[in-house]
């Protein structure tokens, strides 16, 4: 690591399915020129081979820098939605970190659009403090697992509109609805020190409230910071599901750090119809990150960086042949694709935003996937 580095954004890979994100998340820092490293949190789970591709990032870059830490897990067992969120108790070591002044930490699923090192000039008003995101809990889609109280109404984003959505977000007060305490950890802002993360290691190893954490780091963040945390504009962390779920809010031009939360741009190629991500609604977002894929692999081959490119592209979805892009159409035809947004209607056509340059998905048959601006 730099020694005369005091700020740094941080990030967790527990398994080689998300290599391609922090790849493109380190790219893309880079793109906009942070001044700040980012460290990579790895454990034992992930194969040598993607250290190595890390290591050869870093190496490119001097800004990606690999810390192995030991995995983090409860002293007993706990519900969870998925298996696949256990890992990340293994995102609360970031608080071990005590040399940095302030750290940032990124989800490995985040890529950058803008430079964001404002965020690190961003006041907290206090040691124990958080600087994050809420949680957009509209739960539009009705999905079972959701609390009974997740709906738009009660959304802390509900209530934002563009401009003031940027400047002026949801504030996080004590008398506020419960709902608007509830942060995204896909992002969140804090200064390090021994004192707070003994404190965050004696509330995981003893609160009795762990076993019902269904989303483990985020909601373990919210039950030890709850009246200690301040909100961010949406922007920072823009997950991709805002764009048609709060059109009143988002602005494609705006957007400085993308959360693809759920399915990920690297698993599926987008076939010709332009259709991409869950019930089809992300051609645009997906269409972004395979942009600066489709850059960050161009580098590499003017590089000669076979080995790192070979390893890269086994954990991305490989190029659609003719008859691939074929059954692929035809398989989101059947399924209707993309399904319209319930109390959205027409959130998904290509319409001018004001505020800035208008982005849309490419059209069918035109060359690529991804941003076009048309002034």
């Amino acid at each position: 690591m730099a020694a005369d580095s005091k700020h740094a954004w941080v990030t967790l890979l527990t398994r080689p399915s998300y290599l391609a994100g922090v790849i493109i998340l380190a790219h893309t820092l880079q793109k906009y020129q942070t001044k700040y490293p980012l460290i990579v949190l790895v454990t034992d789970t992930l194969p040598e081979q993607c250290i190595t591709a890390l290591e050869a990032e870093g190496q490119r870059t001097n800004q990606l820098h690999v810390h192995k830490v030991d995995p983090l897990l409860p002293l007993e067992n706990v519900n969870l939605i998925a298996a696949r969120f256990e890992d990340t108790w293994t995102k609360l070591r970031v608080f071990e970190l005590i040399t940095y002044d302030k750290i940032v930490f990124l989800d490995a699923d985040m890529m950058i659009c803008r430079n964001m090192d404002s965020l690190f000039n961003i006041p907290l008003p206090g040691p124990d403090w958080l600087a994050a995101n809420h949680a957009c809990v509209c739960n539009l889609d009705k999905d079972p697992w959701a609390p009974t109280d997740w709906c738009a109404e009660t959304c802390a984003y509900t209530p934002m509109t563009h401009p003031d959505a940027l400047t002026h977000p949801t504030p996080v007060t004590k008398g506020a609805r419960l709902t608007y305490h509830l942060l995204n950890s896909g992002l969140f802002i804090f200064r390090p020190s021994q004192d707070l993360w003994d404190n965050v290691l004696h509330f995981f190893n003893t609160s009795p409230k762990l076993k019902d954490f269904l989303f483990p780091d985020q909601n373990f963040l919210d039950e030890f910071f709850r009246h200690n945390w301040t909100s961010l504009g949406w922007q920072y962390n823009a997950v991709k599901t805002m764009r048609y779920w709060h059109p009143e809010m988002w602005r494609d031009g705006e957007v400085r750090g993308l959360h693809y939360i759920v399915d990920k741009p690297w698993q599926k190629r987008i076939a010709r119809d332009g259709i991409a991500g869950h019930l089809g609604r992300d051609a645009v977002t997906h269409g972004w990150w395979w942009d600066e894929y489709g850059r960050w692999e161009r580098e590499r081959e003017e590089c000669g960086d076979e080995g790192t490119l070979k390893i890269v592209r086994e954990h991305v979805a490989k190029q659609l042949t003719e008859e691939e892009d074929r059954k692929q159409v035809e398989a989101n035809g059947k399924a209707g694709f993309p399904i319209l947004v319930p109390g959205k209607p027409g959130v998904l056509e290509d319409k001018s935003q004001p505020g800035g340059p208008v982005l849309r998905a490419k059209r069918p048959g035109e060359r690529g996937h991804g941003p076009v601006v048309r002034n």
